[in-house]
């Protein structure tokens, strides 16, 4: 899957769900809960321990579906790129990082860093980011998005951190390409209730639908 199907999945399915973990086998069980949900935009935290391997794993195991795997919390260029050589088909940065959008760049991978400036954002773009993370979204809310569409348009924005079942429409009504979302997500995790995490994925990709429209909201389309 190349970076421009990547983007055009993404802006599809309008959410993704951001693992995190305490183990191994806690993350691969989030992952069968979301994935049994309908969320199909997966994105392995490297605070997971054994992400890249469990990149790897499900890389493998989803090869011939229709499941996409990315890295987040990706702080450097060396861990991008093994997160890369594992499978990943995206990477998502909690903030700029020039040298990761420059060697996701030079692999033609999805690249995602965080912003909470305009400028942080501007730089992103310049640096040739085709998606801007919003992160953390808590700080803001929705109205962010339309703040940073004021003067910079032509910008996609992912809000990551805050976003749940509450004002996830209004994220997107304000003009996100997508969600990213985590702990809403999958607090069902925490006490084992994996059905639970199913049933809130089911929800977010309801709301996700219904706020879009049926229109895809992004300048890919």
């Amino acid at each position: 899957m190349n970076r421009v199907r990547t983007i055009m999945k993404l802006a599809q399915q309008g959410v993704v769900a951001v693992i995190r973990a305490d183990s191994k086998e806690q993350g691969l069980k989030i992952v069968d809960a979301v994935k049994k949900g309908g969320i199909k935009m997966l994105e392995i935290t490297m605070t997971v321990p054994g992400a890249i391997d469990i990149i790897k794993e499900l890389a493998e195991h989803y090869k011939n579906e229709d499941v996409v795997i990315g890295a987040g919390t990706v702080l450097d260029a060396e861990t991008a790129r093994a997160c890369i050589l594992a499978g990943a088909k995206y990477i998502v940065s909690p903030s700029f990082n020039a040298d990761v959008i420059k060697l996701c760049n030079r692999y033609r991978i999805l690249v995602m860093p965080g912003a909470m400036t305009v400028k942080e954002a501007v730089e992103g773009l310049e640096a040739g980011a085709e998606i801007i993370k919003i992160f953390p979204g808590s700080v803001f809310g929705p109205q962010i998005i339309k703040a940073f569409k004021g003067p910079i348009p032509q910008g996609n924005f992912m809000p990551t951190g805050g976003v749940n079942l509450g004002n996830v429409k209004e994220w997107i009504k304000s003009g996100a390409i997508a969600v990213g979302t985590g702990g809403d997500l999958t607090k069902g995790a925490k006490t084992g209730d994996y059905e639970l995490v199913t049933e809130t994925a089911k929800k977010f990709v309801q709301a996700v639908k219904e706020a879009k429209e049926g229109k895809y909201n992004n300048n890919f389309l």
